[in-house]
């Protein structure tokens, strides 16, 4: 089936849809636990969608290495190798080439560079990108872009959003060619601009002339204040198509996600959830959860009686505490299934919240909770 942006309603500016892909429906506002090699890191498949995730996020970069996207290909795709039914989306690869990789050199054709892995040499072009991307069989493809680290000087900020425009016509004329469109598949365009709101600006307008399935918003979340992104949001959202989903990568936290509900964002996706359950931080309805701190190792409550989540309903806080302090791998399992499962539920409570008419009430009530984290 085709791709396609389903609105279903507004409160304010945050927006309630559903995306249509090959692999099924996803309701929006959504949450995309990240599964960079193949997998939502510490678990099983079935527990991920136990979650209600519907969507996961893979990454380019990470595949085309080890194992190749020619390899998943064979395999018969990445749905198939990683036993994940539902929709996956793909990013380009294109921030791992700049922070991961050794030796890279950036040119108009792309970006050569040394695998983080062996060193070995590859170059990733916007072709490369969406061909490996084709091969990987996801439902939602990004454009090779160059994400310019923040704080940038103006030229710089500038020359990377023109670098990423034309990489974008080069991209879609790719991914047309390779018939993604005929196939059921999504290509995102990605707005960049850094801090600078005229070029954000510049950027979404030219990047809506051009007939992607969505737009993301890219190269913020990387360290600059929560102010700064929020007001890049503010000028780049009413620019973008109202009929295409528009996804805001590498973001966030619950209070990040919420604020940026509130501007108009259909999509998100961290590690933040995944990478804090291995390092014994819960994320709850009632905040965030240290279990290194001695003060759970005798508490015999789960982190929520009232979830359905079992990790986070069956097991004692005393039991969690006493896993992350011997460093056994049930700890990680359990708590990143815990956050995962959070995320969803603060997901699922967005939606209502904008489907009921309540959505700022909800927001202040979050809000409060979350803005000191």
């Amino acid at each position: 089936m085709a791709f396609r942006y389903e609105p279903l309603g507004r409160d304010g500016r945050a927006r309630r849809g559903r995306l249509h892909t090959a692999h099924g429906t996803v309701e929006t506002p959504a949450f995309m636990p990240v599964g960079t090699q193949a997998t939502v890191k510490a678990m099983f498949p079935e527990d991920v969608a136990s979650t209600g995730a519907e969507v996961v996020l893979g990454n380019t970069y990470h595949l085309m290495l080890r194992p190749t996207a020619e390899r998943v290909a064979e395999l018969g795709g990445l749905h198939t190798f990683m036993r994940w039914k539902k929709t996956i989306l793909t990013d380009s690869g294109g921030f791992q080439v700049m922070s991961l990789s050794g030796l890279r050199k950036l040119a108009e054709n792309g970006v050569a560079f040394q695998s983080h892995i062996d060193g070995s040499r590859h170059l990733l072009t916007p072709e490369r990108s969406v061909e490996i991307q084709g091969l990987l069989g996801s439902d939602i493809q990004m454009q090779l872009d160059e994400c310019v680290r923040l704080p940038a000087e103006p030229a710089e900020v500038e020359r990377g959003m023109r670098l990423s425009l034309r990489w974008a016509e080069r991209s879609r004329m790719a991914f047309e060619a390779m018939g993604g469109p005929g196939r059921g598949q999504a290509l995102f365009g990605i707005v960049q601009g850094g801090d600078v709101p005229a070029l954000r600006v510049e950027s979404a307008r030219e990047l809506s002339r051009m007939p992607f399935e969505g737009y993301s918003i890219g190269g913020l979340a990387v360290g600059e204040p929560q102010a700064v992104m929020l007001a890049m949001l503010d000028e780049t959202l009413p620019v973008l198509p109202q009929d295409k989903p528009r996804y805001l990568m590498g973001v966030g936290t619950p209070h990040d996600i919420i604020e940026a509900v509130a501007r108009g964002v259909d999509m998100f996706d961290c590690v933040m959830p995944t990478r804090a359950g291995r390092h014994g931080v819960a994320y709850t309805r009632f905040g965030k959860l240290n279990l290194k701190n001695a003060r759970h190792a005798d508490d015999p409550a789960p982190l929520d009686p009232e979830s359905d989540c079992p990790a986070t309903r069956d097991y004692s806080r005393a039991y969690l505490h006493h896993l992350v302090r011997c460093g056994e791998g049930l700890g990680a399992m359990l708590l990143t299934w815990n956050n995962v499962a959070y995320y969803q539920s603060l997901m699922k409570r967005l939606r209502s919240a904008i489907e009921d008419g309540t959505f700022e009430a909800v927001r202040a009530e979050l809000g409060a909770l979350w803005a000191k984290e």
